[in-house]
């Protein structure tokens, strides 16, 4: 394997959580088996910045600083740079960019495609990687015999290792492509403007919540976790909150390490989108809802007296441990 290559996503000229992850993701698989890891990126993101890339791992980092975020702009960049470094493999994050931009970097490659790989892959014969089935209910091994490969892996599914160094940094000379579109992009943000499918905790409310009026409370806990907001679909559907909140099946499917679901029965499409999360706490009025089943910890209980009473612990906790 001569090398590897990792596409980083930025957001406000910064560059994401999630390609924090993917990057020390990439520079271990080149680390362990003989090669260098190389990051491209795009955006005008300070060099300073773009150098502590080396902390977690990679060797070179190539920049656009006058890219798009059009999936067509970055796609041609990525593959640009792969012919340039001669990379064997190419990460992504399984993220909005990630999800537009990887399927079209492993046609122009004529590479063999995984997403949701959730582990480092198995290279002892061949190239192997473990990646989620049928909704998360499951794990598929997947062989890449293609002498490319491109693989995703899923937002908090490896986690983030940093040590030390800086990574050299170069910009991109070649030609850019010209956008097709024009591309606005949203990305959702709750409690201190964290990213859904980036954070760590989450507090998601259903109808049990009554009315869109009674979400300040979910909002109050989720601001004094640090935690990001969201719903079920019912709630996003019928216009209580909005549509990028929704995780579930036909959602945005996350991985947080605390996933606190109130007034959610836990229908098998909302659960489809949660179950990976570490720890799972439910607190629901029904002690038969299906979603005690999958939970680690359950609180029988009306949620307008359990939360206010999370809140007041929390607040107490932070206060005696500041």
């Amino acid at each position: 394997m001569s090398s590897v290559l990792v596409f980083a996503d930025s957001k406000n000229n910064k560059i994401t959580k999630a390609s924090l992850e993917t990057v020390a993701y990439g520079s271990k698989i080149a680390n362990d088996n003989g090669g260098s890891c190389t990051v491209v990126t795009y955006g005008d993101i300070p060099e300073a910045e773009l150098k502590t890339l080396g902390a977690y791992g990679a060797k070179e980092v190539v920049v656009a600083r006058s890219a798009s975020n059009d999936s067509q702009v970055l796609s041609k960049l990525t593959a640009d740079v792969v012919s340039e470094k001669g990379s064997d493999v190419i990460v992504f994050s399984q993220d909005f960019t990630g999800k537009a931009v990887a399927p079209r970097v492993s046609a122009k490659l004529n590479a063999g495609l995984v997403s949701g790989v959730i582990d480092y892959p198995n290279t002892s014969e061949g190239f192997t990687v473990k990646k989620n089935a049928f909704s998360g209910k499951a794990f598929a091994y997947a062989s890449i015999k293609t002498d490319k490969k491109v693989i995703s892996i899923v937002p908090n599914s490896i986690g983030i290792t940093k040590g030390e160094g800086e990574a050299s940094v170069s910009d991109f000379q070649g030609t850019l492509a010209t956008a097709g579109v024009t591309v606005k992009e949203s990305k959702v943000k709750g409690g201190e403007g964290i990213l859904l499918d980036e954070a760590e905790l989450v507090v998601s409310a259903g109808r049990g919540l009554k009315g869109p009026e009674n979400w300040g409370m979910i909002e109050e806990l989720a601001s004094e976790m640090g935690a990001a907001t969201a719903c079920s679909r019912p709630v996003s559907d019928i216009g209580w909150r909005p549509h990028h909140e929704h995780v579930g099946q036909t959602g945005i499917a996350i991985r947080p390490n605390l996933y606190i679901a109130v007034g959610i029965s836990g229908a098998i499409q909302h659960l489809a989108g949660v179950n990976a999360s570490k720890t799972i706490v439910v607190i629901n009025t029904d002690p038969e809802a299906p979603f005690f089943k999958a939970a680690d910890y359950g609180i029988v209980g009306d949620a307008f007296e359990v939360v206010p009473k999370l809140i007041e612990a929390y607040k107490n906790f932070k206060q005696a441990n500041n």
